[in-house]
């Protein structure tokens, strides 16, 4: 068996590939791996389930409820929440494990299972490989203790999930929001009851877009991955900005009062100095990953604020900032965490605090975006060659060597092997975009002929 937790838990198509005797297995394994690591400390374990307004979300959910009290966990059904809404109940409410159901922004007929360790922190490698390893032994008839009786898990709903969580985002806000429109793109997601309450609470005027979820829109040119709805939502409206999030509303992505797109590695430089002025930036430091683009580092040397890199993907930033105590981190894509008010990305705190910087500085999302230049950046994906030898051909790394030496201070190089296809990544950042095609067309050619 393959391993089935990827990067964001387990994902796959639902019903096809994520099963409800899947969901099911995984949730009776996890209760016992982690009554194992000693996790539920000798008291009846309690988690929370949540899940995203996917059609599928629905029996998977009733798989999972019923494999947590099969094995004698409670269950506090939460409904249909954004997964750090799961997080933070999970949390505040002394929960054992939370459980999330989303696939995050994928198209509809995908959903996936991912676990939080109590305080609402995703789960270390080492635990999802043992809790795979119990599930494939019980999915193979090895016997395991089933409580009876009084022994059973119970299963509540826990409607006051919505209002805590939502209460929690306005208190973290520094100012208000009153005087700013804001259009929301929910992307029919996980968000589009609590997204439009927080901003509203806030003290925003609002108009929302992709809020009416049924369960088969989600993510449906709509959303963090398909922008153009709320770019022009915002110039109809003459919004002053626009926030938008993906299906489970972990990410957030922005738009201008003239519908030009703010990505995450502008909404991370524009918290960072927020942040620093009201001394909220600690070791005046943000983590970004490697894909991050050169203008948000050569801005922040600018600014005098310190940035770590890490390997791509939000849970290695989380990890960088939750070993060194650092504020605040994210990733291109919009997943930001500020890790003294959430234990994962954000999308809805991230939206309201960019919103906040928005009112209390007086200047335009515009004017802010533009501490930062974004290089243009061009991706090209080599198929078929050997990318075990990326790191170790000596052909290749004078391919690279020349091609930095030609960019200089103002370009930027990064090879990528993909971790499941055949395939290298070559990315190049330059100050002109025909540069940047020229240099990228020549280092894919070179990775043909070293890896091919």
């Amino acid at each position: 068996m393959g391993r089935l937790f990827g990067t964001d838990g387990v994902r796959g198509v639902a019903n096809a590939d994520l099963t409800a005797e899947l969901a099911l297995g995984l949730s009776v394994a996890a209760a016992h791996v982690l009554a194992e690591a000693g996790t539920f400390e000798g008291h009846r374990p309690v988690a929370i389930v949540g899940r995203d307004p996917r059609a599928s979300g629905e029996f998977l959910e009733a798989a999972v409820v019923a494999g947590l009290a099969s094995a004698g966990v409670d269950v506090l059904r939460v409904g249909v929440l954004p997964t750090p809404a799961v997080a933070y109940l999970t949390g505040v409410l002394g929960a054992d494990l939370g459980v999330m159901l989303s696939a995050s922004h994928n198209a509809m007929p995908d959903n996936g299972v991912k676990f939080f360790a109590r305080g609402g922190h995703k789960l270390a490698d080492e635990l999802e490989d043992r809790i795979e390893s119990v599930y494939e032994e019980h999915r193979t008839g090895a016997p395991w203790d089933r409580p009876t009786g009084a022994g059973v898990g119970r299963v509540k709903s826990y409607e006051q999930g919505f209002d805590q969580y939502v209460a929690h985002l306005i208190n973290v806000l520094p100012n208000r929001l009153e005087g700013l429109k804001v259009v929301l793109d929910e992307a029919h997601g996980a968000a589009a009851r609590v997204s439009p309450e927080a901003f509203t609470r806030a003290g925003a005027e609002i108009i929302t877009i992709g809020a009416d979820p049924d369960g088969l829109n989600i993510n449906d040119g709509c959303g963090s991955t398909h922008l153009d709805l709320l770019k022009s939502a915002v110039i109809e409206h003459g919004a002053d900005l626009g926030i938008a999030h993906d299906g489970d509303a972990d990410r957030c992505l922005a738009v201008d009062h003239t519908g030009a797109e703010v990505d995450g590695d502008q909404i991370l430089a524009v918290l960072a100095l927020a942040m620093r002025e009201r001394s909220a930036l600690r070791s005046d430091t943000v983590v970004a990953t490697v894909m991050s683009n050169l203008g948000f580092k050569l801005a922040m040397e600018r600014e005098g604020v310190s940035l770590v890199q890490t390997a791509v993907g939000d849970r290695y930033v989380l990890e960088e900032m939750k070993r060194h105590d650092y504020a605040l981190g994210g990733e291109q894509s919009g997943h930001v965490i500020i890790l003294d008010h959430a234990t994962t990305g954000d999308g809805t705190l991230t939206g309201l605090l960019l919103a906040a910087r928005v009112a209390q500085s007086g200047r335009t999302l515009q004017d802010l975006a533009s501490v930062m230049e974004r290089l243009p950046q061009v991706l090209i994906n080599v198929p078929d060659v050997d990318k075990s030898r990326v790191k170790t051909s000596a052909e290749l790394a004078t391919a690279v060597a020349d091609a930095e030496r030609e960019l200089g201070s103002t370009g930027r190089v990064l090879l990528r092997s993909s971790g499941t296809e055949p395939l290298v990544r070559v990315m190049v950042e330059a100050a002109d975009i025909d540069h940047a095609r020229s240099v990228a067309g020549r280092l894919a050619d070179a990775v043909k002929s070293a890896l091919g």
